[in-house]
């Protein structure tokens, strides 16, 4: 014994020794059942393309006896039809399960369609169904007599269907013996020409097991410990063992319980001692970034990948700016160029194409005030056009809401010298416009242009008469005529050299033209409908690609150097060396042609011209090659463009290649010939300024008239060697000529005479005979170039130390290599990099990255950069951009990316147990949450585990988190067609055509924006039934999978990738003046929230729980954490026990623990108040928090409109570390006097924490200029007063500016609301509605209505032991819950004992979950599915 008492004693003192390695486990699955490999395999190739490969798979599937030789037959079998990189892409998607969603769909699909009895495949003629051959052809005779049913795009139609016939549809599993002979019949009748067959993949028996996803990121985030946030009712331990550092604490406990205390002591100490994370001092964090890259690159190359996964995922416990604009510490990944977004966590998007994702916005909240001209749009337009009205009304839009972007109108009219404004409404506008912009400005005279189109109808012309009903109104004073006639004087831009002469030489095209920041508009984008849409877009993807970023006076964008704080923008800009004069759609254009030099030996080369000095050193990247008729004015104006560029530029050669318009002669080949000659044998800058004189057009047309040169234009011979340049001129060139018009005609795909530019082997033409291709034109080509391949080529070239004169870059015929301009940006690099090379001989992806290997993106780009090498040859180089001077600890959490190349198996050949994030070795003293970071139309939920995985201490050896994919996101945008306008509380549901209303949502007018839940199928969006499909109908929709003129709106989802729709709606005729968001009231939309009480509330009938609205008081609550959650029940329990009016609970379940949603629902069932659980994504264009607490913050104020249905009329916000003491329906009938919401102000009474008080000083007295600052533990919103007002978008606008600053916002729950009190005015709530003791005096407590739980930042005091000593009846309460707890845990435990002695063992799954994905796939004995059939999404039934 007291050998035990020394060791105790000893270990206390001192712990020597490494702790037991702990450990963390996260999976993610489907909500959906398993699905074939097979079946997702045909996404990915063509196997399903013909009868042959239905019976190969067919094979597949019956010989595969194992797993893996299931899986291997499949890889086998594609593997005859793809390329070995198409084989490991096959690999990879099997092991995403990318299209796992996509077989799901059409399961869900065929849940509409159910099987006739007995059949486990069968077909559907035009909606009747049977499973009988036989039946077929009579079906078949009478389908036309019946509708046609919708088929969707990724229907599978069996070749040689007749488009006329009609629609068979066969619902079955491939391989399957009814499959065949389904197949075999239906075949034959499309042979014949009587059916159209299509495929749906139907599972008559889906497996039970689920579908284990990966690409996917798992984040263990070390935790502030400042105040304590750990339950002390903890789970019990399972290990009787309980075994730490070798001490068995569970045995010492059974042979010393006297000792229980101490031991219980040295366990701690031990655990807390063991992997200690002891802080760093400043100095030894300020080189970590460069300590980090230094061991990356001091690894092998192929070693140096794994070595900055390691480095960075497990960052804690391990010791650019240039071109590209990347800062200190930035990151980015480009492949072939393309640069990804590292910011999305997707890898879906980046296995199969990209879905266009629309953004759509009316509102300036979303957009920065910067006092920089950043945003530039320029109308350029014809103003008596017809669609120059709605151009300009758009133009209007943007003026009148504020919108920080210059608009600039170029209005291109008659340049005729005597027209008369009173007879021409486009110069009536000029001269008018001329004339305000003098007496007034500029912006009066845009305003009253804005007012002459006001007066023109939808479709038709501007008239002189609008133009003179505009002035007469604002100038009374003045003679019209003396402004528009023909004497006018206000005529500046309008003739020689003014805008028309500007719109000419910008060269953009055709009008109108919309150019934002110079960058012209597609043609399709001109649609006044799009315009809007299309603009905002930009100018929010180029706000975020500028990345503005203000430092030490300077503007720092991503897409430009520094920029001062005093200087121009304008200027600025155009002097980037991008910026070019002219905009040429045929240089501009995406869709180019290349020289094709494959089969050409038997043409002589084309001469070309060395113009550039021998002697001067430059080497030039970029070839021109002049192709066309020199002996014609066009041909000679290209050729004079051309060297008149050359002229400018160190980087140019040029060449020419005649092509003659009729077969050459000595008379038509005369400017040719002397051309030639020159090129022949003069000094190279003789002969440019030989040329230069030749081709004007006084020069040629002498010389084609027969004057003689060496007589009478002996002047441009000046400086030549004449006998030389005379032989050659009058000697036999027609062959030589001829060879060229060859070339032209078999080589270039020339007719006679037709004119080309060819630059570095790209064909820039055939030009038309009056296109302008002029020197602008060469300058912008000459910048591509440069950008594309030209500086690659320069540097090479010096590299290899050729000499300039001796070097010709001629196209290779084997050359099949395409530079982009991020080759410019890396080739000459020798610094800090990871270089991969790539396998000789074969295609490869050419990859870089950039990063900072202490960074949360070199925690997601490792694993994906190792995960890319195995499935593709890359040409990889991963370069170092580490920050200096780093003040605190970059990296605070362990981060896991859980993606595979392919599919594992164990050693019997089965499937591995499926993805997982496995955190091995973990420090034990720390604190941890858990996050996932999902692709971002993903919905998760945490099921099936017993831990907090928001307050993880890693005294258990093995830590499991399961987690489940509940939904995936359908996005939209919605707007008023007639207004422009989002028609902000408008509802939309989701079902089917059996269940029409499975969810539902609201539109908020930030964007127009709207979410709802589903999951892979095809679901009907309807208007919710009620005001919004009484005041609006669909106008119009895109994006979805019905036709746009079709009423019903039919989305599928077969992929995990994000699917945003745009709905535009009209009000009809009769209610154009009603407002959704009106006093009537909303009665009549409860419908379907009433309806969710089946599934969250204690299982009572709709019609048990009805009460008037007046009658409820909702609440909303949030938590997240064991701790919270237990906290959240006894302040649940306090208003039961003080409230007599019925409550409704409202939490939020993005965060909540499977314990307390299993708990719930009995809670419920025994206080008798109703519940509900409500879940809202984070929008993906709201600016994303990185850390858990932060984003409850948020879910607290920022959608708190969109949240609720609308018969909610107002909701009380009580915190869940709350007290309440008093009936809370005094609070929910407060008078806000017309405020939306009222919160309670911090107290001020308790003296000694004044220092505390950061709202007295500061920018907070500044701001609140003597008003109070407002607690957010408690508030109440008027939702109606908060909707109509578009308090929600305001205070969404409002975070958006001011979270891009991480030192904003601190407290961004009450720092929000209280930022936006003059724009939202909050009402103050008496005192006694919330008392806290850290800033409350002891005095006030008596009369407190509720008490608050507050962090006390002087004491940090845990809360628990706070809520012991401040709240007298907490204790009780707290016990109180915990007995029913363990009521309701042996009532289950019965539950489960009956099941496994009882006579019905007949497993069977709970209703129709097979088939409707909004019901958890939960199996339970037949006994337990007829007792609860009526609540099976009951979340306490679900986790049994």
């Amino acid at each position: 014994m007291w050998l035990l008492w020394v060791l105790l004693l000893s270990l206390l003192s001192a712990v020597s020794g490494d702790a037991d390695s702990k450990a963390v486990t996260t999976t993610l699955t489907t909500k959906w059942t398993d699905t074939p490999l097979l079946l997702e395999a045909r996404y990915e190739t063509t196997l399903l393309s013909s009868s042959s490969h239905l019976a190969a798979l067919h094979l597949a599937l019956h010989f595969g006896n194992t797993d893996q030789a299931y899986y291997d037959l499949i890889v086998k079998k594609a593997g005859v039809l793809l390329s070995s990189v198409q084989v490991n892409m096959l690999k990879f998607a099997l092991s995403l399960r990318a299209y796992s969603s996509t077989v799901h769909s059409f399961q869900q699909i065929a849940s509409n369609e159910p099987p006739p009895v007995g059949c486990s495949a069968f077909v559907s003629v035009h909606g009747e169904k049977t499973c009988d051959e036989e039946s077929l052809a009579a079906l078949l005779k009478t389908a036309l007599s019946r509708p046609k049913p919708f088929l969707f795009k990724g229907d599978h139609k069996y070749p040689g269907s007749n488009p006329e016939a009609p629609v068979v549809i066969l619902y079955a599993e491939l391989g399957k013996p009814d499959f065949h002979r389904l197949h075999q019949v239906i075949s034959s009748k499309v042979n014949e020409g009587l059916a159209t067959y299509v495929l749906r993949h139907y599972l008559a028996n889906p497996s039970v097991k689920k579908v284990y996803l990966s690409g996917y990121g798992v984040e263990l985030a070390i935790k502030n410990q400042e105040y304590k946030a750990k339950d002390d009712t903890q789970v019990q331990e399972n290990d009787p063992v309980d075994e730490v550092q070798g001490f068995l604490f569970g045995k010492l406990k059974t042979l010393y319980p006297e000792l229980k205390e101490q031991l219980k002591e040295l366990r701690k100490h031990l655990v807390e001692s063991t992997n200690d994370m002891a802080p760093l001092k400043v100095w030894q964090m300020q080189d970590l970034s460069f300590q980090t890259a230094a061991r990356i690159l001091a690894a092998p190359a192929v070693d140096a990948l794994a070595v900055m996964k390691d480095l960075s995922q497990n960052f804690p416990t391990k010791f650019f700016k240039g071109t590209l604009g990347l800062q200190p510490g930035d990151s980015a990944l480009f492949i072939n160029g393309l640069h990804i977004d590292l910011d999305t966590q997707d890898i879906f998007r980046y296995t199969r194409g990209h879905d266009q994702i629309l953004i759509y916005s009316i509102l300036s909240n979303f957009i920065r005030q910067i006092r920089k001209n950043f945003h530039n749009l320029v109308v350029i337009l014809d103003p008596t056009q017809e669609n120059a009205v709605e151009l300009l009304s758009v133009a209007e839009m943007f003026y009148a809401n504020n919108i920080p972007l210059r608009i600039g109108l170029v209005f291109v009219v008659s340049e005729e010298d005597d027209i008369d404004g009173m007879q021409d409404a486009g110069v009536a506008l000029v001269r008018a416009y001329n004339y305000i912009s003098d007496e007034v400005d500029s912006q009066s005279a845009f305003e009253a242009v804005i007012l002459m189109f006001n007066r023109v109808a939808i479709g038709g012309k501007l008239s002189v008469g609008d133009v003179v009903k505009v002035l007469e109104k604002r100038f009374p004073y003045v003679e019209v005529s003396s402004v528009l006639g023909a004497d006018s004087s206000y005529d500046s831009n309008r003739k020689v050299r003014g805008w028309v002469a500007y719109y000419q030489q910008t060269g953009v095209g055709p009008l109108p033209v919309v150019m934002y920041n110079g960058i012209p508009y597609q043609r399709e984008q001109l649609d006044p409908d799009e315009l809007e849409t299309v603009t905002i877009a930009v100018y929010l993807v180029s706000e975020s690609a500028h990345a503005l970023v203000y430092r030490e006076g300077f503007i720092i964008t991503s897409g430009f150097n520094s920029l001062a704080s005093d200087q121009d923008v304008v200027d600025f800009i155009m002097n980037q060396a991008n910026v070019v004069p002219r905009i040429n759609p045929r240089v501009l254009s995406t869709s180019r042609t290349y020289l094709d030099l494959s089969d050409t030996s038997e043409y002589a080369c084309p001469l070309f011209l060395p113009l550039w000095l021998s002697d001067d050193g430059y080497i030039r990247p970029v070839t021109f090659w002049v192709v066309g008729d020199f002996d014609t004015p066009a041909g000679r104006q290209l050729l004079y463009d051309a060297i008149r560029h050359m002229k400018t530029s160190n980087n140019v050669r040029l060449g020419m290649i005649n092509n003659p318009s009729a077969a050459p002669s000595a008379e038509t080949s005369r400017v040719t010939r002397a051309i030639l000659a020159a090129m022949q044998t003069q000094s190279a800058n003789n002969a440019k300024n030989f040329i230069t004189k030749l081709t004007k057009e006084e020069t040629a047309t002498a010389l084609e008239k027969g004057v003689d040169f060496f007589l009478n234009l002996f002047v441009l011979l000046q400086g030549m060697d004449v006998p030389l340049f005379k032989d050659a001129y009058e000697g036999p060139k027609f062959d030589f000529l001829l060879s060229h018009a060859a070339y032209c005609r078999d080589v270039l795909k020339l007719k006679k005479g037709q004119m080309a530019v060819i630059s570095n082997g790209r064909i820039i033409g055939p030009l038309e005979e009056d296109e302008v291709f002029n020197q602008d034109d060469f300058l912008l080509l000459e910048s591509i170039i440069l950008k594309t391949s030209g500086e690659r080529i320069k540097s090479k070239v010096q590299q290899f130390g050729i000499e300039e004169d001796r070097y010709f870059i001629y196209p290779r015929r084997s050359s099949k290599v395409v530079f982009t301009s991020l080759y410019c940006c890396f080739a000459d690099f020798n610094g800090s990099a990871v270089k991969i090379r790539p396998k000789e001989g074969d295609v490869y992806f050419d990859v870089v990255a950039v990063v900072d290997p202490v960074t949360r993106d070199a925690q997601k780009l490792a694993p994906l950069l190792l995960v890319l090498t195995q499935l593709v040859n890359v040409n990889l180089r991963v370069f170092m951009n580490c920050q200096s001077k780093l003040s605190e600890m970059p990296l605070k959490s362990f981060y896991r990316h859980v993606l595979e190349p392919e599919v594992t198996f164990q050693a019997d050949g089965t499937f591995s147990p499926g993805p997982m994030a496995k955190f091995l070795d973990m420090p034990q003293s720390p604190l941890f949450t858990l996050n996932l970071n999902t692709p971002e139309s993903w919905m998760v939920e945490s099921v099936h585990t017993r831990y907090d995985l928001d307050n993880i201490y890693l005294e258990e050896n093995i830590v499991a988190a399961e987690y489940e994919l509940e939904h995936l996101l359908l996005e939209g945008h919605c707007f008023d067609v007639s207004s422009g306008q989002p028609p902000r509380g408008l509802q939309f549901t989701l079902g089917t055509a059996s269940e029409p209303v499975l969810v539902d949502t609201i539109v908020m007018a930030n964007l127009g924006y709207f979410q709802l839940k589903a999951n892979p199928g095809a679901w009907i969006l309807k208007m919710r039934k009620g005001r919004s499909d009484e005041i609006y109908k669909i106008y119009s929709h895109d994006g979805t999978d019905s036709p746009a003129e079709s009423d019903d709106i039919v989305v599928v989802l077969n992929n995990f990738k994000s699917r945003i729709i745009k709905v535009k709606v009209q009000k009809k005729p009769d209610k154009f003046n009603e407002e959704l968001l009106s006093d009537v009231s909303e009665e009549k939309d409860t419908g379907f929230w009433k309806s969710l009480a089946r599934g969250f509330t204690g299982g009572a009938k709709t019609t048990e729980i009805k009460q008037e609205k007046d009658d409820v008081i909702n609440i909303f609550s949030l938590a997240s954490g064991h701790l919270y959650e237990r906290f959240i029940r006894i302040m649940m329990l306090s208003v039961l026990k003080n409230t007599k009016t019925p409550v409704k609970f409202w939490f939020l379940k993005n965060y909540l623990s499977p314990t307390f949603k299993g708990f719930i629902p009995h809670m419920a069932k025994q206080y008798g108040f109703q519940y509900e659980l409500v879940q809202y994504k984070w929008p993906r264009w709201l600016h994303q928090q990185t850390e858990k607490q932060r984003i409850i913050w948020g879910y607290k104020i920022l959608f708190l409109d969109v949240l609720f249905p609308l018969a909610v009329d107002k909701i009380l916000f009580v915190d869940a570390d709350q007290i309440v003491r008093t009936d809370l329906k005094e609070l929910r009938d407060f008078d806000l006097e017309g405020a939306p919401y009222g919160y309670t102000p911090f107290c001020e009474s308790r003296r000694e924490m004044d220092g505390y008080r950061f709202w007295k000083s500061g920018y907070w007295a500044s701001h609140l200029a003597g008003r109070k600052y407002h607690i957010s533990a408690l508030y109440v919103v008027d939702l109606k007063k908060f909707r109509k007002i578009a308090a929600g978008d305001r205070l969404r606008g409002q975070y958006q500016g001011l979270s891009q600053d991480p030192n904003s916002l601190s407290n961004l729950d009450q720092d929000l609301p209280n930022n936006m009190i003059h724009q939202v005015p909050i009402k103050s709530l008496p005192q006694e509605w919330l008392w806290c003791e850290t800033w409350c005096d002891d005095g006030t407590k008596r009369s407190a209505k509720t008490i608050d739980l507050c962090n006390n930042p002087k004491t940090k005091e845990p809360k628990l032991q706070a809520a012991v000593r401040i709240v007298a009846e907490w204790a009780d309460y707290d016990q109180e819950i915990k007995r029913l707890q363990t009521k309701v845990k042996e009532r289950i435990n019965n539950t489960n004992e009956q099941q496994d002695t009882g006579t019905t063992q007949i497993e069977q799954t709970c209703v129709v979950s097979n088939m409707n994905p909004f019901i958890h796939l939960t199996r339970v004995s037949l006994s337990l599915c007829q007792m609860f059939t009526r609540s099976c999404e009951d979340p306490a039934v679900m986790r049994w």
